[in-house]
């Protein structure tokens, strides 16, 4: 299967258990796979027969920026499901980084794998 990835992509959420993290929104940075088979694309050199990545990018930022969590797994997995039902992926794996959140260590996150179910995908 073929990959279209997203790495180190800055955006913007409210975010945190405790009320203290959910004064304002976190920069939180995802990196993501896409799994879909592009082939058709390779053949006609054609935007329509892929997945626009900067569509990607802007959908998770926009959905993102008007939604609110607590945990970084359920972020993850909207992340994974907002892909899968709005685009022809077959699995999607999303990792969630909340930077600067822990004293004395750089990184701080969650990984995700989803696989398509057959009937997720709306065109």
């Amino acid at each position: 299967m073929d990959t279209i990835f997203l790495y180190g992509l800055k955006v913007e959420t409210l975010i945190g258990v405790y009320e203290w993290e959910r004064q304002q929104q976190q920069g939180l940075v995802l990196d993501i796979d896409i799994c879909t088979d592009f082939q058709q694309a390779t053949l006609n050199d054609d935007i329509e027969t892929t997945i626009h990545y900067a569509q990607v990018a802007e959908d998770i930022r926009t959905a993102l920026a008007q939604q609110s969590f607590l945990l970084l797994e359920t972020l993850a997995e909207y992340v994974a499901q907002l892909i899968l039902t709005s685009y022809p992926a077959s699995s999607v794996k999303v990792r969630v980084v909340k930077p600067g959140i822990l004293a004395g260590v750089q990184q701080v996150g969650v990984m995700i794998e989803r696989q398509r179910l057959v009937s997720n995908f709306q065109e």
